[in-house]
């Protein structure tokens, strides 16, 4: 920093601020920082995941059909176990898993997730355990997108809501102009 380019205008001040944590507290927010950016949780059903991997193991024919049920726990019975695999192990980003089917066919898709599991499997954050997602059942996986669902409906309806205020009868568009002022009368 020194005098080289800037002279004494453009050293550091004297009176610097200096914000102190503790060693505890930083590692607590960068721990949290990193899983929040780290993990791409989702849940398949563990029967199936097992299915596709010996079926892809024989090289015998994935559908779609074993994809979905895979995926969507709509279909399976309530005590069904939901294992929890980490989606970068495919390697690509995806918005859902039609995209998935859409892009790589079901074949390339059970593999994804084949992957996926095993990347979650391998545990290459180095969480431990107590830490890291665990199995749930159908049921409960259910419960967890209904609430996410639920969620992103609340948003919309808050969005939509802001944009009927901009929008007047006629479906213009139109600037909030102040009330009129009326005249006194003395």
């Amino acid at each position: 920093f020194g005098s080289s380019h800037f002279g004494s205008r453009g050293a550091l001040p004297r009176h610097t601020v200096v914000v102190l944590m503790t060693e505890a507290a930083a590692e607590e927010v960068a721990g949290e920082e990193e899983l929040n950016e780290s993990q791409d949780i989702f849940y398949v059903c563990k029967k199936t995941l097992e299915t596709v991997k010996e079926k892809l193991k024989k090289n015998e024919t994935i559908t779609e059909e074993n994809v979905n049920e895979l995926t969507f726990p709509e279909n399976l019975e309530d005590s069904e176990i939901m294992v929890p695999v980490d989606m970068r192990g495919v390697g690509e980003d995806f918005d859902d898993v039609e995209q998935m089917v859409e892009k790589l066919g079901p074949e390339g898709t059970a593999k994804a997730f084949v992957k996926a599991a095993e990347y979650f499997d391998a545990n290459k954050d180095g969480e431990k355990e107590e830490d890291r997602p665990k199995p749930m059942t159908a049921a409960e996986w259910r419960q967890v997108l209904e609430e996410d669902d639920m969620l992103e409906g609340e948003e919309e309806d808050l969005l939509e809501g802001e944009e009927e205020e901009l929008v007047d009868e006629d479906g213009e568009e139109e600037a909030e102009e102040p009330p009129s002022k009326k005249a006194k009368t003395d």
